[in-house]
């Protein structure tokens, strides 16, 4: 009877889907496989933190996950552990349920989707914890790539119809994942790794060794306090995270900081722009360019507008700037005309100008980037205190 009863729950997800908004475009990904122009941009690293190899989340709008995985594999080897490949998929089907349940909870009331934010990758390492990425991929049948359209299909039409229905059974999280296990496989129970039995709660623990509460999630708009917590109201942070508020001045002086004192930065940030390419690797606010110079734009170095707090609150209340996307900010570096740009990890896989990386002018930063996060110690003493009321010793 379970057996039929749960079968039935996802035939008519199946059939009655309704797909929503996807709150991130993460994954969709360009044509990898466009050529582009040589570019006569000469970049030199001035900063290129310990990081692992770039990734390719496939047709799966989990760009969070990833960026998000990237920045724990980078702390532990700033910790002086040895990094493992986290299991982004694990991260992101586990942040899936938990947004199944907000969506019930709020009887509809909330954007489904796979797009999250980056806290939502520390909430279940909190809450539930983690395991390599060779121990769980999600992918079956000989799949390289993972494809989530499919499964998004079947588990938004089943929660649709549930709420629509208004016939929530006890048993309602177990069908959504049998689901999830169709597509991706079962979560193991326990697993090995290097010749010890693990679950996810002792490999997060005691491999992996991160504390997620002393990470902080930045954001930067005009019509909340400044230095305090607030609700980032954007679709994806479906799980009502606090960040904390500073000025848009600030934004690169903390990465710029923390970049100085080894620590790597993950961001959130919208890609829809035209200064933002990714098969040239680029991105840079335009400012009134020419036919010619739109042509060449990715070509060369470019001049940009000084961004200010009220163009960046403008474009956000106007829509023009969205949650996208996410990168793992790894270094820095110049261009030949001394101009600074920020090495960013991107989850795309390798097919473009950089090998998978971007760089991202500051101007572009302050502009178009929703959030940071980092680890506490990475903020300058007094902005520590500030934001988090955590003291810091006297920096050297």
């Amino acid at each position: 009877m379970w057996r039929k009863i749960r079968n039935k729950w996802a035939l008519i997800g199946g059939l009655a889907t309704l797909l929503g908004l996807l709150g991130i475009w993460c994954a969709i990904t360009p044509d990898k496989e466009k050529k582009s122009l040589k570019s006569q941009i000469v970049f030199t690293k001035l900063i290129d933190l310990k990081h692992t190899d770039v990734k390719d989340q496939g047709a799966s709008n989990t760009c969070w996950a990833y960026t998000g995985n990237s920045f724990l594999e980078s702390e532990m080897m700033r910790m002086g552990k040895q990094s493992v490949a986290l299991s982004q998929i694990y991260t992101a089907r586990t942040s899936y349920l938990e947004r199944a349940r907000n969506y019930v909870r709020l009887h509809g009331g909330l954007l489904l989707g796979e797009g999250g934010q980056l806290l939502d990758v520390m909430n279940v390492l909190r809450d539930h914890g983690a395991m390599p990425a060779t121990v769980y991929t999600g992918l079956k049948s000989g799949n390289k790539r993972n494809n989530f359209k499919p499964m998004r299909s079947v588990l938004n039409g089943t929660l649709n119809v549930m709420v629509k229905s208004r016939s929530i059974k006890p048993y309602w999280e177990q069908a959504i994942n049998d689901v999830m296990d169709n597509y991706l496989g079962k979560v193991p129970t326990y697993f090995q790794y290097k010749n010890k039995s693990y679950t996810t709660r002792t490999f997060a623990d005691e491999v992996v060794g991160i504390d997620p509460d002393n990470y902080i999630n930045i954001a930067s708009v005009t019509d909340k306090p400044y230095y305090k917590k607030f609700v980032f109201m954007i679709p994806d942070n479906w799980s009502f995270n606090l960040f904390v508020n500073i000025p848009m001045e600030e934004l690169t002086d903390i990465v710029d900081h923390a970049l100085q004192k080894g620590f790597t930065v993950a961001c959130t940030l919208d890609i829809s722009e035209i200064g933002f390419s990714w098969q040239h690797g680029i991105a840079f606010v335009p400012q009134n360019l020419s036919k010619t110079e739109r042509d060449s734009m990715f070509l060369k170095p470019q001049r940009e507008p000084i961004v200010t707090a009220q163009m960046r609150q403008r474009a956000f209340d106007l829509w023009q700037t969205t949650d996208d996307h996410a990168l793992h900010i790894v270094g820095l570096a110049k261009d030949q005309n001394g101009k600074q740009y920020y090495l960013a990890k991107n989850s795309w896989g390798t097919a473009n100008a950089f090998r998978g990386y971007i760089y991202l002018t500051k101007e572009y930063l302050r502009y178009k980037v929703t959030a940071l996060m980092l680890h506490r110690d990475a903020l300058k003493p007094h902005l520590k205190i500030k934001m988090t009321g955590y003291p810091s010793p006297p920096e050297s």
